[in-house]
């Protein structure tokens, strides 16, 4: 099964960094989707299905923590996986992003093993 990702982050480079990331940890891509922030995330689902979004906090119009509880609200994407992808290391914000349902949290720098590992678990995919 190919995987359909949506990158969600307001820097270009990083977008292109977590999708090579992707690609070195070997996982089975489709389709691979960007958006500069949350807003553009929203729009972006209206028209594509995707199997996760991975995404960043801090960006400008809609930030990132803002895009899942618009996600968590909404029927349709209440179950979607979501990676957070950030600098952002306070206890207090990696607390409220688990409370709102995220299936990981990397910090960034990161390693494509980690993004692998994540998305896997995100998918429940068991480990051999």
């Amino acid at each position: 099964m190919e995987l359909d990702i949506l990158l969600v982050d307001d820097s270009a480079t990083v977008r292109g960094l977590v999708a090579r990331a992707l690609r070195l940890a070997g996982l089975p891509l489709g389709t691979v989707l960007q958006a500069g922030n949350g807003a553009e995330a929203l729009e972006v689902l209206k028209t594509q299905e995707v199997d996760v979004i991975v995404t960043d906090i801090h960006m400008p119009e809609m930030d990132g923590l803002t895009l899942i509880r618009h996600l968590r609200a909404d029927p349709s994407f209440k179950d979607l996986p979501v990676i957070v992808v950030s600098t952002e290391g306070g206890a207090e914000r990696i607390a409220e992003a688990r409370e709102l349902g995220i299936s990981a949290y990397l910090r960034k720098p990161f390693k494509p093993e980690q993004v692998k590992e994540a998305v896997n678990s995100a998918l429940g995919v068991v480990h051999e």
